[in-house]
């Protein structure tokens, strides 16, 4: 029996990578493991070779499958992945979850990027920067208060700050950070009064920015990725005690 996918996808082939990519992200397909042939893809999807050619190539260059002749797609292990990737990000997510492991390292990564950025923020942003960051904080007090979603307004205000780092490398950090943040965020906001909690936070952060004060900055940041790890580990059902 055929599986042709519904997903509302923009191609064929991307349905068929997100359903090969969810696949191996839940185990499904476990690294070393030889995929389907062609054949047996089309048969399963119902598409032609060249929409599951595409697909595989696109898998083999986030480093999540190698296509060897004669052998055949050996799937990787996830250290060969491309972990930025936000496709990556949001299939580990929706098949797996968000384990304790996963969630240590989010936190962790957001400890070395987000205070930092934070610090050039003051130092670097220009006017329109400022206004600009005024506005997403804005979103989000509007989005405490029931109008608009709360987790956007969120992710459009770090965005801010990572453009207005002033960073070449980190503002092409956007997309993969957005995807990061992205899953922290809509745990951490599903605790009750989480967002409303945080708001302050943010504003201080905010000002900090807005006055060129870095050191403020930087320690607005910190509080902040404190509050989202008790809001994370909450909405994980792990014991922040332990």
């Amino acid at each position: 029996m055929s599986a042709r996918l519904q997903a509302p996808r923009t191609t064929f082939q991307e349905q068929v990578l997100a359903q090969i990519g969810q696949d191996i992200c839940a185990g499904r397909y476990r690294p070393g493991d030889v995929l389907p042939s062609e054949a047996e893809l089309c048969a399963r999807f119902n598409f032609s070779r060249i929409v599951i050619r595409e697909a595989i190539k696109s898998l083999a260059a986030k480093g999540m499958v190698d296509v060897r002749r004669k052998l055949g797609t050996l799937v990787q292990p996830p250290a060969q992945w491309n972990l930025f990737d936000p496709e990556i990000i949001a299939w580990r997510t929706q098949t797996g979850g968000v384990d304790r492991v996963l969630a240590h390292d989010l936190l962790e990564l957001r400890r070395i990027v987000d205070p930092p950025t934070a610090r050039l923020a003051a130092r670097r942003a220009t006017a329109d920067d400022r206004a600009k960051l005024r506005m997403a904080f804005a979103a989000m007090a509007r989005a405490v208060a029931g109008e608009g979603d709360y987790v956007t307004a969120d992710l459009g205000f770090h965005a801010t700050i990572l453009e207005a780092s002033g960073n070449q490398f980190l503002r092409t950090m956007q997309v993969a950070m957005s995807a990061i943040l992205r899953v922290s965020f809509q745990l951490s906001s599903k605790r009750q009064g989480g967002p409303a909690y945080s708001l302050p936070m943010h504003e201080a952060l905010c000002i900090a920015i807005e006055q060129g004060e870095e050191d403020a900055a930087e320690q607005a940041a910190r509080r902040l990725i404190a509050q989202s790890e008790c809001d994370l580990l909450e909405g994980l059902g792990i014991d922040v005690t332990t």
